[in-house]
């Protein structure tokens, strides 16, 4: 991990970046925080093209996106068009569609599936499927995770990870530990924190709750991951505190790795 690859994701974003105003007003505090990648998830209907002038406008690189699965599956070459405008490498998709996310066979096919997307992807634009997980793909079934049946029967060249740290975690899975499993196919992974109050698991900024940051960011450099991205689902503050909070907190365990 270096400065220049923490990226902050646009899904913590999403109300302040509904129009282009406010995605420039957007792109303009995170590189003045000290952020110079973004991840594009979760903003307004605003033209490809303006979003790619605004991040140059800002000093941004768009490193990874998350597309909705029926633009996968209906619209593949504009959303290839889309990722080489942004030079961006890394096609995310958020989350399964309910469909699949019920039975064994619901994971097999959705692995089968995702995984053709990402052949086709990766053979007709040097593109990069990546899927990024909640805390239900830790539920079992007959022995086996939903998160096991993806990881075994998807595409190992096609189908990557995104993993969210405070997902694994939450479904009662070792962050440190699925980096390693997924070593070679996780190129981008999710930062954000969990803090226990009043008795319940909530979102807390990276390096402020009780995960044991410094052992997955050392996973995560040990496994390959090019870019780390700040998120937080629902904050207890602004955002931009926020994400500050986290850059803070990463920045701080980098200085301390020179150090020691």
């Amino acid at each position: 991990m270096k400065k220049s690859t923490i990226a902050a994701q646009m899904y913590t974003f999403r109300e302040q970046a509904q129009t282009e105003e406010g995605l420039a007003d957007t792109f303009r505090r995170l590189k003045q925080m000290g952020y110079d990648a973004v991840q594009v998830s979760g903003i307004g209907p605003i033209e490809p093209r303006k979003v790619k002038e605004l991040a140059l406008q800002n000093d941004l690189t768009i490193c990874a996106t998350h597309i909705p699965f029926d633009r996968l599956t209906g619209e593949l070459e504009a959303v290839a068009e889309q990722h080489k405008l942004w030079d961006c490498k890394y096609v995310g998709l958020g989350i399964a569609p309910d469909r699949y996310r019920s039975s064994a066979e619901g994971y097999r096919t959705f692995a089968k599936e995702a995984s053709d997307i990402g052949r086709r992807l990766k053979k007709e634009y040097d593109l990069q499927f990546v899927y990024h997980n909640h805390q239900f793909e830790f539920e079992k079934y007959d022995g086996r995770t939903a998160m096991d049946i993806l990881l075994e029967e998807s595409d190992p060249e096609a189908f990557g990870f995104e993993l969210d740290m405070y997902w694994v975690q939450a479904g009662g899975g070792d962050p440190a530990e699925w980096a390693h499993k997924v070593k070679g196919r996780m190129q981008v992974v999710h930062l954000k924190d969990m803090e226990i109050v009043d008795g319940q698991a909530v979102f807390a900024e990276v390096g402020h709750g009780n995960m044991n940051y410094p052992a997955i960011i050392e996973a995560c450099r040990a496994t390959g991951v090019e870019w780390y991205v700040v998120e937080q689902d629902v904050c207890r503050r602004d955002p931009f505190e926020s994400v500050n909070m986290s850059l803070g907190y990463l920045h701080g365990l980098l200085q301390r790795e020179k150090t020691m």
